[in-house]
């Protein structure tokens, strides 16, 4: 998965990745793989757990925080990759409509958003988990400015024309 976000980003921005932010980053096990992958690449965590940052952080670059955070954390910021994964679906509609506004807005190059659909399957830890169909979530991506391109994702529209047709899905 981590090879594959930073590929398709490279793919998108023609250029090495520099830059990856990681909300909900727990533990900062993209961390390693981008340093293998990157060396070069500064990676960002962010994770609301006082247990990670305290084990993590430091060594992981982890710092303590939720997607509500992002605009203190990383004011005017941008990065190449966002990552965001088996975060989205435990929010609840508000937060979860925040946090993509707020990954938007950290977005030059791709999110990757691991989001599921109420129409998808999923086997796994769903306890407090929250889906929207389809359609609304696609509606909530499009309003922070983000253009779905496949495989979970998103380019800033403004990107749009850095791919052909077929390409955005």
């Amino acid at each position: 998965m981590v090879r594959f976000a930073v590929a398709a980003t490279e793919y998108v921005i023609a250029r090495p990745i520099r830059t990856v932010l990681d909300v909900g980053a727990g533990e900062g096990r993209w961390y390693p793989v981008i340093r293998k992958l990157r060396p070069a690449a500064r990676y960002h965590g962010v994770d609301p757990s006082d247990y990670v940052t305290k084990r993590f952080g430091k060594r992981r670059n982890i710092v303590q925080g939720t997607l509500d955070d992002l605009p203190m954390l990383f004011p005017r910021r941008q990065f190449d990759l966002v990552v965001s994964c088996s975060v989205i679906n435990y929010l609840p509609r508000e937060s979860m409509i925040r946090a993509i506004h707020r990954i938007a807005e950290r977005t030059s190059g791709m999110a990757y958003l691991e989001i599921f659909a109420s129409e998808d399957e999923v086997e796994g830890d769903t306890i407090d988990w929250h889906t929207e169909s389809r359609a609304t979530y696609l509606g909530i991506i499009a309003r922070a400015g983000l253009i779905p391109c496949g495989l979970h994702c998103y380019i800033p529209a403004a990107n749009a024309s850095s791919l052909v047709g077929l390409e955005l899905a």
